[in-house]
C-alpha cells in the first residue's frame, strides 16, 4: 500500500534539514511513536495504537540513509506486535523543498501490514495517515519555532540519558478508531441510505395496497 502526504513548516529548508538530522528530537513529534536507541543511523522504538477498545503496541527497529544533495531521506522500518502475530513494514521518503511558507516536506510510505489493522483497507488507512501526519507536522512547526540557536548542541550533548529516559516510559497509545471513524461513517452512508429507501418505498407500497 503506497501513502502520500505533504505538509510545510515555517523554516529555511536548511535549517529543516539539520533538525531532520536529529532523530532523537524529531522522533517524539510523531504520535503513539517512542525512540528507545540510536546507533548512528540505526535505531529502535515502539508504537501504540488504539482501535476502539483494543490496544496494539509494536516494537521494531530502522534505518535511515540520507541524500543531503537532494534533501532526502529514506527510513527502512520493520517491527512486530509484542502480544499478537502482527507485523508492520515502511519505507518512508521524506523529501524538503523551497515553499514560499518555508519548507515543503513530501512524504511516500510503502507500506506492509498484517494483523488487525490490515482490516481496514486504504480508504481508512489514509484517513489515518493524514491525521497522524498534520499532528506530526504541529508537533515538528512547535519544535522549529521553540529551538534556539544552541538547541541542537544541548539536545545532542544529553541524547544517551534522554534516550533512557524514554525506555522506561510507555509510549501513548494514538487512537486509530476516532481517526477512522469519519471514514467508517462515510462508507456506511451508502447502505444506510439504500436500507431506509428501501423502508420508505415499503411502506408507501403498504399504503397503497390499503387504499
Amino acid at each position: 500500500m503506497q501513502l502520500d502526504h505533504s505538509f510545510t513548516v515555517p523554516a529555511h529548508p536548511d535549517d529543516a534539514w539539520k533538525l531532520f538530522q536529529e532523530l532523537h528530537r524529531v522522533a517524539p513529534c510523531m504520535p503513539g511513536a517512542v525512540l528507545d536507541t540510536l546507533d548512528g543511523d540505526s535505531f529502535t522504538g515502539r508504537v501504540k495504537v488504539k482501535v476502539g477498545a483494543v490496544q496494539m503496541s509494536y516494537r521494531g527497529e530502522g534505518t535511515v540513509t540520507r541524500d543531503a544533495a537532494a534533501r532526502s531521506m529514506l527510513l527502512d522500518l520493520s517491527g512486530s506486535e509484542t502480544r499478537g502475530a502482527g507485523t508492520a513494514s515502511a519505507l518512508v521518503t521524506a523529501t524538503l523543498t523551497v515553499d514560499p511558507a518555508g519548507t515543503l516536506v513530501r512524504v511516500r510510505t510503502d507500506l506492509d501490514i498484517t494483523g488487525r489493522p490490515a482490516q481496514f483497507g486504504r480508504g481508512i488507512m489514509t484517513e489515518v495517515g493524514d491525521r497522524i501526519v498534520r499532528q506530526f507536522a504541529t508537533r515538528l512547526e512547535d519544535l522549529l519555532r521553540d529551538a534556539g540557536p544552541a538547541a541542537s548542541a544541548v539536545h545532542t550533548t544529553g541524547t544517551a540519558d534522554t534516550l533512557q529516559g524514554r525506555r522506561a516510559t510507555e509510549p501513548e497509545a494514538i487512537d486509530l478508531g476516532a481517526a477512522a471513524l469519519p471514514v467508517l461513517l462515510r462508507k456506511a452512508a451508502a447502505p444506510t441510505a439504500a436500507v431506509l429507501l428501501a423502508v420508505v418505498m415499503i411502506h408507501a407500497l403498504r399504503r397503497r395496497s390499503r387504499r
